[in-house]
């Protein structure tokens, strides 16, 4: 399985600060969560602008598959293709949330902090 999250790049962006890093996680795990929330009801141009917004935050933390999915979602102009990539965002999302409990639960137990 590949890494949900970039640690190599999530550590040039943080300087290798870790409480950085657990912060920069909880506001990328609540952000994705509340922001999927609302593209699954919001209208076409919501979508998009939702979905730029997740793109940006997951660019940050280096999840570059919910990036990835983000921009689709953000491009997708028919209903049943925004509908399918709004649903493969989703499970982008929750593997990188699933990514971050992981480090989060490795790096606050004390045990090193690596690949998790």
């Amino acid at each position: 399985m590949t890494d949900a999250i970039d640690l190599e790049h999530l550590g040039r962006m943080t300087g290798g600060d870790r409480q950085l890093e657990r912060e920069l996680f909880g506001l990328f795990d609540r952000q994705a969560s509340t922001l999927l929330e609302r593209m699954r009801a919001a209208d076409p141009a919501s979508v998009a602008a939702l979905a730029h917004t997740l793109k940006g935050s997951a660019l940050g933390v280096g999840a570059f598959a919910v990036a990835e999915a983000a921009s689709a979602a953000e491009a997708a102009r028919e209903p049943e293709a925004r509908k399918e990539a709004i649903g493969r965002l989703a499970v982008a999302v929750e593997a990188a949330r699933a990514h971050i409990a992981v480090l989060l639960g490795v790096n606050e137990g004390g045990a090193e902090g690596g690949k998790g």
